[in-house]
């Protein structure tokens, strides 16, 4: 399978993106349950992508996987959203031996190329309301607050981004 990368810069070189395939749901669920465990107390649940059906995913989404030096570091899901006319990403993780390092911020940056490249006029992203940090980081990438709603059981933070034409 050819490998995804992003132009970031040339220190990047080692990270590349690639689709992920379902031999990469075991290190896909394992780093979701590593990240977002934290957020269970807080929650009063598992967050969605703990309960995610993520072979499904891979077949209805855009779901790749980031690698540096070999190892799988963080992943990232995203589809074009007909309702919204965006690219919707629907989960972002990173590792959390590998938090810190700029990977979300990569991920984040290369779905924003997919939906400028799909012809897309904005990208959209929702987080829970009790996942604090997120709410503080997005706005810190271009992201806006649209709006907060409950959906699915959750109370989630909707973001909206305008992509530059």
């Amino acid at each position: 399978m050819p490998t995804i990368s992003s132009p970031m810069s040339p220190s990047d070189s080692n990270r590349t993106l690639r689709k992920a395939t379902v031999e990469d749901i075991p290190a896909i669920k394992a780093m979701v349950d590593a990240a977002y465990s934290k957020y269970i107390e807080r929650i009063g649940k598992p967050p969605a992508p703990m309960t995610e059906d993520w072979d499904e995913t891979i077949r209805t989404h855009e779901v790749l996987v980031l690698r540096d030096n070999e190892h799988i570091v963080g992943s990232i899901s995203f589809y074009e959203d007909k309702q919204t006319n965006s690219l919707k990403i629907d989960n972002v993780v990173v590792d959390p031996k590998a938090q810190s390092r700029g990977y979300g911020y990569y991920m984040i940056k290369y779905a924003e190329m997919e939906g400028q490249k799909q012809g897309l006029p904005s990208v959209t992203l929702f987080t829970n309301v009790k996942m604090f940090e997120n709410i503080a980081y997005y706005p810190k990438l271009g992201f806006t607050e649209t709006e907060r709603k409950m959906e699915d059981g959750f109370e989630r933070v909707y973001f909206y981004k305008k992509l530059a034409e």
